[in-house]
């Protein structure tokens, strides 16, 4: 049961996150799910564990670090286009 709460809570802080920067995460839920891992690892490895925690999520870090992760892969998808 454990497992089934880390991924919706990492599937809403991607989709979250994607709502704040303002653009959709590629490939749905899955990336939404992606994104909010990614995020909380990289929160937790910037801004340490503190704050509320659900489903092991370190929340506000969680949040920071996957707003950092999908503008900066926004970016790289948008460079990617203009390229083709």
């Amino acid at each position: 049961m454990g497992f089934l709460w880390s991924l919706i809570i990492g599937g809403i802080i991607g989709w979250l996150a994607g709502m704040i920067v303002g653009r959709d995460v590629p490939f749905g839920i899955i990336g939404n799910i992606i994104a909010g891992f990614v995020g909380a690892w990289l929160g937790s490895l910037i801004l340490g564990d503190w704050g509320p925690s659900v489903a092991d999520f370190a929340i506000i870090p969680a949040l920071i670090g996957a707003i950092v992760f999908v503008f900066i892969l926004s970016l790289i998808l948008k460079g990617m286009r203009k390229a083709s």
